[in-house]
């Protein structure tokens, strides 16, 4: 019998709720969009389902506009690895924003590799302009 292809489906993108690692939950959709607004502990990403894949492993990368680390350097790409294990299995890849803002604005780029092929792949543009929309589409009085 042949082995089933894996099909991966990118079910949400954008605001998410607070992701905690110690869940089995994943984070909740907030708003869909590309556009995320520079404010503190913003939680943004993609959550995909992968079907057909146990056993497998899928390789992800964050690229961010330029974090900069304690010597002021900019600090290579976020970057891992993890092993799907069942046949219908859902995967969140995502980030949060921190102090200071200024190095977290511009693109982030989060892709997701399955056998050597791009499978997902979302750049959020990060930038105050989104907090000021942001914040008037939360109150429509400003």
């Amino acid at each position: 019998m042949a082995k089933k292809k894996p099909v991966i489906k990118i079910r949400t993108y954008g605001i998410h709720s607070t992701w905690d690692a110690k869940s089995k939950e994943l984070p909740k959709v907030k708003e869909f969009t590309t556009d995320i607004p520079a404010e503190i502990d913003i939680e943004f990403g993609l959550n995909i389902n992968i079907q057909n894949a146990r056993g497998q492993t899928i390789f992800f990368t964050i690229e961010h506009p330029g974090i900069l680390d304690d010597e002021g350097n900019k600090r290579a790409a976020f970057t891992d690895e993890v092993h799907v294990t069942n046949n219908n299995w859902d995967f969140y890849l995502g980030d949060t924003i921190w102090d200071p803002i200024e190095d977290k604005c511009g693109p982030w780029r989060m892709m997701i590799e399955l056998n050597g092929k791009i499978v997902a792949d979302k750049t959020f543009n990060v930038s105050h302009a989104n907090a000021s929309s942001s914040l008037k589409k939360r109150f429509a009085y400003l």
